[in-house]
């Protein structure tokens, strides 16, 4: 109708179809271990962008690849599993867990989209890891496949990190969606070292997967801290 304001298409809609699609976060990372940083943030993303569901998905490690203070593949599935169990937003997805080892990102997006063409993905990842973004596996691919929803980085101007993502979604025609979430500064091999040492990892990870690492002796170490 002339006069009528034309809504500009989303283009992660087809046919503008846009409130049909399914929106589904990726929280991918080795996890080992998970810790309650990587929940908060697949939480945030999942109410900040109103996405229906989040997938926790452990990358795979070839057996002659696998760090000698590392948990086994399965232990870190297990891990997630304990850690997301109740959260009926979160789901744990295999997707990378194949046998023949790593996949990169690009790959398992292209594999997701071309099966599911009616989802949208939101890949979440922290700060430091989009600073990083330059360095991987062919950004720019991984940009037409996902949004990219990242956490705010602590410790940074924001005027800083906003000229960051500015710069990226120039250079890659990026969908760059910034979460109001806290980017805890907790490192998975810290907790390992922490539990090797017998020091006290409690509040770090959720109280099922403390129990499973002491359990099991995952990462070399017998007695509960």
């Amino acid at each position: 109708m002339t006069g009528d304001t034309e809504i500009p298409e989303d283009p992660h809609a087809v046919n503008g179809e846009n409130a049909m699609r399914k929106k589904i976060g990726i929280m991918g990372g080795t996890f080992d271990p998970i810790h309650i940083g990587h929940l908060i943030l697949g939480e945030s993303a999942f109410m900040q962008l109103g996405l229906d569901k989040v997938l926790f998905m452990p990358s795979g490690n070839p057996p002659h690849k696998r760090k000698r203070d590392g948990a086994a593949n399965e232990q870190r599935v297990e891990m997630v599993r304990l850690a997301i169990e109740g959260n009926e937003h979160f789901e744990l997805s295999l997707e990378e867990m194949r046998e023949d080892g790593y996949t990169y990102t690009k790959e398992t997006l292209l594999r997701l989209t071309r099966e599911n063409p009616d989802t949208d993905y939101y890949f979440i990842m922290g700060a430091d890891s989009l600073l990083q973004f330059d360095t991987w596996r062919q950004p720019e691919e991984i940009a037409k496949l996902c949004v990219i929803a990242v956490a705010v980085r602590d410790g940074m101007p924001s005027e800083e990190f906003d000229a960051e993502i500015s710069r990226m979604k120039a250079k890659y025609h990026a969908d760059i969606r910034k979460l109001t979430s806290p980017n805890l500064d907790i490192a998975s091999h810290m907790i390992r070292k922490w539990v090797r040492e017998g020091s006290s990892i409690r509040y770090y990870v959720p109280e099922s997967v403390r129990k499973y690492i002491y359990d099991s002796e995952v990462y070399t170490c017998s007695t509960i801290s």
